[in-house]
């Protein structure tokens, strides 16, 4: 599956895209001036991911590659 695949998966499954996730992360303070905060491991993101919104493991990491900056 393309990177692409999962992101079109994500919002067609949660409605949100990259950047609505992105806001959400800035509110939990995991994105601080537009970077992650270094404080927080990648699997306290990906675990509010799938607790929250019901993601899976690799749909949970394509939205953690987007606050890292890779290709959304």
């Amino acid at each position: 599956m393309s990177f692409q695949a999962y992101i079109d998966n994500i919002k067609a499954k949660t409605g949100k895209s990259p950047a609505d996730f992105k806001k959400l992360a800035e509110e939990k303070a995991f994105i601080i001036d537009g970077k992650l905060n270094p404080a927080i491991k990648a699997t306290t993101v990906t675990h509010w991911l799938k607790e929250t919104f019901d993601l899976g493991h690799g749909h949970a990491m394509a939205i953690y590659a987007t606050f890292k900056g890779k290709t959304e």
